[in-house]
């Protein structure tokens, strides 16, 4: 069924979906050259499938699946529509130049907790490389096909049900180490209550989120950042974060204190700064090599 949508701002739907994206071999999205961008979702109504495309001053939707009217009738807030910017002030050059280029690129509210929940919790402390690959193998082996005529290879994340019935030992064989899967499990046990987080948003709805044992700051504001489009969740704890915003706005690496320091003049909004910041292009210095993806298969 199709859906057209005209959004009253500018927009840039590659931008607002990006985070959506588990890297580029992620089978529940798919961006083609055309610009047609497909997700999959597990809904309230059951599993579905969304093909939008940005054309002209307006978007095109169509969806498949169970959850085909649910996703219908979310996507003015997947795009954006809920995101509010009012008060926001840019305190740094960098900030303030990325605000006036890309007045398109607003937060996006997937408006589900589970499935960003899902990869938000396989990135906690291994490289996005080892998590991809887990991710990916999970939603092969667990997923489902997505429902529609999709382009090949497309899944549903499993569901909280598909994740508590994986065997350690499939664990062991999709690269997940112990504490990622009972932090899952434990999840997965209460995804439905879990749900009510994206009711309750900001502080409320990530509180609730870390009462799940094994899913902390850095795990919640990830996932509230898409669930709901938290202009207020950073991720402390990242890995990379911290240094590109050091590095972006005063020209040296900080740590967790410091990145707390320098977004203070934005709360209640410091991650839309952080989404700014990334969205520059703005490139941190290397010094060192990579960190190798670990085999926990092998060990």
């Amino acid at each position: 069924m199709p859906r057209s949508w005209h959004p009253p701002f500018p927009l840039d739907t590659g931008a607002v979906l990006r985070p959506l994206r588990r890297g580029a071999g992620d089978p529940t999205f798919h961006q083609d050259q055309q610009g047609t961008t497909w997700l999959t979702a597990n809904t309230p109504t059951g599993q579905g499938t969304l093909r939008l495309h940005r054309a002209n001053d307006k978007v095109e939707a169509e969806a498949w699946g169970e959850g085909a009217d649910w996703l219908l009738e979310g996507l003015p807030a997947l795009l954006g529509a809920n995101d509010d910017d009012t008060g926001f002030t840019a305190h740094h050059p960098l900030v303030a130049e990325t605000r006036h280029r890309s007045p398109g690129l607003r937060l996006g509210s997937g408006g589900r907790v589970w499935d960003v929940l899902l990869p938000a919790v396989l990135e906690q402390k291994v490289t996005g490389t080892e998590a991809r690959r887990s991710y990916r193998e999970l939603c092969h082996r667990f997923g489902t096909p997505a429902p529609g005529p999709t382009p090949q290879g497309m899944r549903v994340a499993p569901t909280p049900r598909a994740i508590m019935a994986i065997h350690d030992w499939e664990w062991h064989k999709a690269g997940v180490d112990s504490a990622r899967r009972r932090a899952l499990i434990a999840a997965a046990q209460v995804a439905h209550r879990l749900e009510k987080a994206v009711e309750l948003k900001g502080e409320d709805g990530r509180t609730l989120l870390r009462k799940i044992p094994g899913i902390g700051i850095w795990t919640a504001a990830e996932i509230a950042q898409r669930a709901w489009g938290d202009p207020d969740a950073v991720s402390f704890g990242d890995f990379h974060i911290p240094n590109v915003v050091g590095w972006a706005l005063l020209g040296k690496p900080i740590d967790d204190d410091g990145l707390a320091e320098v977004l203070a003049p934005y709360a209640p909004q410091r991650h839309r700064a952080v989404r700014y910041i990334e969205a520059s292009g703005f490139k941190k210095p290397r010094f060192a090599p990579r960190f190798s993806p670990r085999d926990y298969r092998a060990m």
